[in-house]
């Protein structure tokens, strides 16, 4: 059901940030995503931000930007997924803005149900995180463990609470393909961690979780809400063995960065124990090629334990 016409005109004004580099295809399939809200253009703006495309990207971007009457395109000066999005909270006019990946593609009632879940929250809420649905390029293996879905960045949980409280499944963390801030409350807590996000081959990660559990740190409430809701175009060549442990091992060394950032260098030292004694007992998997689901369940738990040894053991503090 769509919101009533009165309603439209009311309420919070959102910026829409969609962070990109040399992928027009997928920012044209989000942008007619956007085009098409049942909220109307009056009550949100887009701001696209070229992460350093080639030039005949960037022209190209250019053009399909330029087709709706609510969205512009800035560049920002490095390249990198928090710089980026850095720059679209900067260049924002919203109270809120809205983080979509590029390869994301909004219900049509996104913005409706975010601004929605704005009002109808008891405290007004710092962040906001939703439903992350799969859109395959091709199917998911039949080697790929269940229990890593989320690596892809989907989310499936359908309900509604506060983050890391007994109103959510434990573990679920809001993930910057679907996920909101107010606007004021970002730029006070400088922003997204620029010393990870992804950039070039570097698969860094957690800077939208390490932000959410600052500012809930802080007091504030940070909220999900699987109203709002996307769907995630899950590239073919993200499901081979090879991206898989290569993605597990820059999660463990995210998960070390995360813990240093929110002052818990005590759990990491304890967990650097343990991750030892796992990297000792299935360390033989190593020999098994890269490219093969052989023994891979024990091979993803050694390339996380590998990156967050590295991290833990190499990294005096967050990289930089």
């Amino acid at each position: 059901m769509h919101e009533p016409s009165s309603i439209l005109t009311e309420g919070v004004f959102i910026t829409v940030c969609l962070c990109t580099r040399d992928r027009p295809d997928y920012v044209r399939a989000c942008l007619d995503g956007l085009a098409r809200q049942t909220a109307g253009v009056a009550v949100f703006e887009i701001v696209v931000v070229d992460s350093c495309s080639r030039p005949i990207v960037a022209e190209e971007l250019s053009a399909i930007v330029a087709t709706l009457p609510n969205a512009r395109l800035i560049r920002a000066d490095r390249p990198g997924l928090s710089v980026a999005r850095n720059a679209g909270a900067n260049a924002a006019s919203g109270e809120y803005v809205a983080y979509l990946d590029d390869d994301a593609i909004p219900a049509l009632d996104w913005i409706a149900q975010i601004r929605r879940a704005i009002s109808q929250s008891a405290a007004k809420p710092a962040a906001l995180g939703g439903r992350i649905l799969p859109l395959w390029e091709a199917p998911l293996p039949a080697w790929w463990p269940s229990r890593l879905r989320g690596v892809l960045s989907i989310i499936e949980y359908e309900g509604r609470g506060e983050y890391r409280s007994g109103d959510l499944p434990p573990g679920l963390a809001p993930y910057g393909a679907n996920m909101i801030v107010e606007t004021a409350a970002l730029l006070a807590a400088g922003g997204f961690n620029e010393a990870v996000g992804r950039s070039g081959g570097n698969l860094l990660s957690d800077e939208d979780v390490q932000l959410a559990w600052r500012l809930q740190n802080a007091g504030r409430s940070v909220r999900y809400d699987s109203r709002i809701m996307v769907w995630h175009q899950i590239q073919a060549s993200r499901l081979t063995p090879e991206w898989l442990l290569s993605r597990l091992y820059w999660q463990g060394a995210s998960a070390v960065l995360t813990r240093r950032l929110l002052g818990e260098a005590r759990t990491t030292r304890r967990e650097t124990l343990r991750r030892i004694g796992v990297a000792l007992l299935l360390l033989p998997a190593s020999l098994v090629p890269r490219g093969s689901t052989k023994l891979l369940g024990c091979r993803w738990r050694l390339a996380y334990s590998l990156g967050y040894l590295k991290a833990s053991l190499s990294w005096s503090s967050v990289v930089g």
